[in-house]
């Protein structure tokens, strides 16, 4: 069969226009680094990796959940120490104030000291956290977790509401602590007493010289204090599992990632070679046009 000199015309203009185009998309490739450049290339290439990076940004906002549990707890920890040694430092003063040879004078002075320590404790109880939420006021974030009220009493006026973020596909952490569960209440002649009114009793007692009452005072100290220290060692526990379910994360998002660049990454010392050998292939046709160009038909046209 002949091929006429226009026919080779255009088959060799085909070749060299189609060796352009896969020239400029290795180029783009080569830039920005990625195989697949719009999604109809490779639509199941990038299907998948559409599914991976939205498993990721989800492995990604649990890390940011994560973040807040950990700056709660972190502010929750330093709270419980600090009021930890200040119901030791109560403790102690008790023990002193309870000796037969202190006078009035001083043991008002102690009393003052205990007053300055409850008065620590209270302002410790409506801790809040980086984002100015209450730590120990439940679900009711917005409020203090213990209102002074104008008798000089102290209430709870958070709830026992106990939230829970999630921090993992089939995962949730809890994020706050109810102040009853860490500022717990005494039984006292089968009645239930509230942290702050069992201190105040405690007080009291110091300032009146009652033996019974600073005795029984320093019972209830240790109950508070065994309630603070209970709450500290969950708070410990949440921090532990916080950092394993961050390691936890890291691992999953290590493996997606790795994963995504298996399919997303473009190979460039494989990509550098395809595209030199395209400019090659370029340079030979339109070598090649350069002569069908100057055939006697294109000479005789002109």
């Amino acid at each position: 069969m002949q091929i006429s000199t226009s026919r080779l015309f255009d088959r060799a203009s085909s070749q060299m226009v189609t060796i352009q185009n896969d020239l400029a998309k290795s180029q783009a490739q080569i830039a920005s680094q990625k195989q697949v450049l719009n999604p109809s290339d490779a639509p199941d290439q990038a299907a998948a990796i559409s599914r991976l990076k939205s498993v990721i940004a989800r492995q990604d906002n649990y890390s940011k959940a994560l973040d807040v549990v950990q700056a709660r707890l972190d502010t929750e920890s330093t709270t419980l120490t600090s009021a930890s040694d200040i119901l030791v430092r109560i403790k102690e003063l008790t023990i002193q104030a309870s000796n037969g040879t202190q006078g009035t004078v001083s043991r008002m002075a102690i009393a003052t000291e205990m007053k300055g320590l409850r008065d620590q404790l209270v302002s410790l109880s409506n801790s809040t956290d980086p984002n100015g939420s209450y730590i120990f006021s439940g679900s009711r974030v917005k409020s203090a977790a213990f209102k002074t009220n104008a008798d000089g009493s102290v209430s709870y006026q958070g709830d026992q509401t106990k939230m829970s973020i999630p921090v993992g596909d089939q995962r949730t952490l809890a994020i706050n602590r109810p102040g009853t569960t860490a500022f717990v209440p005494v039984v006292r002649d089968g009645h239930g007493v509230s942290f702050f009114d069992a201190i105040d009793s405690l007080i009291a007692g110091v300032k009146s010289g009652d033996s019974n009452v600073m005795q029984r005072g320093l019972t209830e100290m240790d109950t508070l204090h065994n309630g603070v220290v209970m709450a500290q060692a969950q708070s410990g526990t949440d921090m532990k599992v916080v950092e394993q379910q961050g390691a936890a994360i890291d691992d999953t998002k290590l493996s997606l990632k790795t994963a995504l660049s298996k399919i997303e990454d473009l190979d460039m010392s494989t990509a550098i070679t395809d595209m030199q050998k395209l400019m090659l292939s370029l340079e030979a046709a339109q070598s090649s046009f350069a002569k069908i160009s100057q055939l006697s038909l294109f000479s005789y046209l002109r």
